[in-house]
């Protein structure tokens, strides 16, 4: 059974996209856009690929945390961010509060692996563990945004 459609409203618009292109152009990188012939022979259309892992980060989250927290209220953004995470949005949260000079907090699970953990914390991120779900990383994320008054950025939401 596929699932209901997506309400209008609820959908990202062209506007919404020209504002975070014009948000992002100073500080992400431009990825290329390569055709894939392999991919294209197989399934029988033009079939094009966008190398994120060279975005600043590592991965496409960055274009989302960034524009995220640009979107904030300068005196919202000052108290802090925070996102439960276990990898990539943890990183591209961590730099985007480094480029914005907040403090940044990232729940991740008690199972994180050393290079995922590392690599928030080097972009200056403080590191909270909670369980092993996105249920017990949520959760802890809004207990702690609740308590230090700090913006949560959510890891799937487009706004």
């Amino acid at each position: 059974m596929a699932a209901p459609p997506t309400p209008a409203a609820a959908l990202v618009t062209l506007a919404e996209i020209r504002r975070a292109a014009a948000t992002l152009a100073p500080v992400a990188v431009r990825t290329p856009l390569l055709p894939c012939d392999a991919l294209s022979e197989l399934a029988g259309t033009e079939v094009w690929l966008k190398p994120e892992m060279l975005q600043r980060g590592g991965a496409f989250k960055f274009r989302g945390a960034y524009t995220y927290l640009a979107a904030l209220p300068p005196e919202a953004r000052a108290r802090g961010v925070i996102a439960p995470s276990s990898g990539n949005h943890a990183q591209a949260v961590a730099l985007a509060a480094r480029l914005f000079g907040v403090p940044a907090t990232v729940v991740m699970p008690t199972t994180v692996t050393a290079a995922k953990r590392g690599g928030a914390e080097r972009l200056g991120a403080r590191i909270e563990l909670a369980g092993t779900t996105t249920a017990d990383r949520m959760a802890r994320a809004r207990e702690i945004a609740a308590t230090e008054g700090c913006t949560l950025v959510p890891p799937y939401e487009p706004r």
